[in-house]
């Protein structure tokens, strides 16, 4: 019997119609049937705040706690004024602390995002895997995946909708899965 593997999602726009919810759910059908796909909320976490390490947050304890549960971890994010979002960037720091209590350490991690732009999300992801270094997270390098959001990008149920972007996203989704199964710790 194989291993089930349990992804965390981690969506970088809280938009209620956000494109990079759409691909992370889209993502999700092109992958074996022995990865599930969780999406982890962010929009509820509180703003970091260090004089609340001794007593964090119960939105922060369960948030950690999913993360912790995990084997392996997707981030799926939008790229705002050339960086990630700040609401990405307080859920890294809320999960990474206090010091020595990091629920990202070890988890290996694939890094995707989609935008209107030509160059997608390319500077959000590289600051995002500057942070995922620091924080011990085995991330996927090759292949970058610098998605532009056109109207044939998702189809009418949700799956990607042209062939070239289907093929090149299940070539993604392949080596993110290979990724994951080589380095998630069970």
């Amino acid at each position: 019997m194989s291993n089930q593997y349990q992804i965390a999602v981690v969506v970088g726009s809280i938009r209620a119609d956000s494109f990079n919810r759409k691909l992370a759910l889209a993502l999700a059908h092109l992958a074996p049937p022995e990865f599930t796909f969780e999406h982890v909320r962010i929009d509820t976490l509180p703003l970091y705040n260090q004089d609340l390490d001794g007593k964090q947050p119960a939105e922060v304890q369960t948030f950690k706690s999913r993360i912790a549960a995990a084997q392996g971890l997707l981030f799926v994010t939008p790229e705002y004024n050339r960086s990630i979002p700040g609401v990405l960037k307080n859920a890294l720091d809320q999960g990474s602390r206090p010091y020595g209590q990091s629920a990202w350490g070890g988890k290996p991690a694939g890094v995707i995002g989609v935008s209107v732009g030509a160059i997608g999300t390319a500077l959000a992801q590289q600051h995002l895997r500057n942070v995922l270094a620091y924080l011990d997270v085995p991330t996927l390098g090759q292949p970058e995946a610098f998605i532009q959001a056109k109207d044939d990008l998702f189809d009418d149920k949700g799956h990607i909708g042209n062939e070239g972007s289907r093929k090149f996203l299940q070539s993604w989704v392949d080596r993110y899965v290979a990724w994951v199964k080589t380095h998630a710790a069970f």
